[in-house]
């Protein structure tokens, strides 16, 4: 355990099978993981098999496709029930380097901040680090969109790299959440309803063959879903309306 916290990485993993190991390998290389949880989203290809092999691992298998969300949804519910203080996701794909999970372990563990983000924005590199000019448009729009609509001050909300205390995930109705990629969005819009305070650091952005990433026309639908959620968070908010997404 890290500073008497139970630290627990999670990796949603959808046909990982080619980067999972490496990944899993940096994962625990940095000592302060206590178990992976590997929730397998119905993977066509050996994602599963290869979990089981490795130490310290949990495998969840869904027989259907959930989703990024719903894998999510299933990755948090495992993680607090196993125990955890501190959970953070990891995509399985090597996408985001394990090398700040010290980091953005201790932030939670000394109670200076419940959510870290690993920001790719920050630090300025991420088209040198092979975002797409498209993707990093489409990122500073919708942040600064949601900034202005959620109130906060936050450099993304498009990371996949995230670290939360066990009390913001309790707090949470996820289940209220999609099942498709706009789950990330919606979780964070509701950590900033609930009053949680969000921290980030600079994360390396690294594309390549093997990294997941969702297509042009999932992107555009991601995109509107993110500003649908942002506006339903302002209407509740007002008192206009009313959300199961925001108790």
């Amino acid at each position: 355990m890290y500073k008497d916290k139970k630290v627990i990485v999670v990796m949603p993993a959808y046909n990982a099978a080619q980067t999972l190991k490496k990944t899993y390998d940096e994962v625990m290389e940095q000592g302060v993981v206590d178990e992976v949880i590997l929730v397998d989203d119905a993977s066509k290809d050996e994602t599963s098999e290869i979990g089981k092999s490795l130490p310290h691992t949990t495998v969840h298998t869904h027989p259907k496709n959930r989703g990024y969300g719903g894998n999510q949804k299933s990755c948090y519910r495992i993680a607090l029930e196993h125990g955890a203080d501190i959970v953070i996701m990891v995509h399985p794909d090597y996408q985001y380097t394990p090398q700040l999970i010290p980091a953005m372990a201790s932030i939670i563990a000394n109670g200076l901040y419940p959510c870290v983000l690993g920001s790719r924005i920050l630090g300025g590199h991420s088209l040198g680090g092979g975002m797409p000019i498209w993707k990093y448009v489409a990122n500073r729009f919708l942040t600064a969109a949601e900034n202005i609509i959620l109130g906060a001050k936050l450099s993304e909300y498009h990371t996949g790299y995230r670290a939360f205390s066990r009390e913001i995930l309790e707090s949470l109705p996820l289940d209220a959440n999609s099942d498709d990629f706009v789950f990330d969005n919606q979780m964070l819009a509701q950590i900033l309803w609930k009053g949680f305070e969000i921290a980030e650091v600079t994360c390396p952005t690294k594309y390549f063959d093997e990294a997941s990433s969702i297509n042009f026309r999932r992107s555009m639908k991601y995109g509107f879903g993110c500003l649908g959620t942002a506006m339903t968070f302002r209407l509740a908010k007002m008192g206009l309306i009313k959300s199961p997404l925001f108790v």
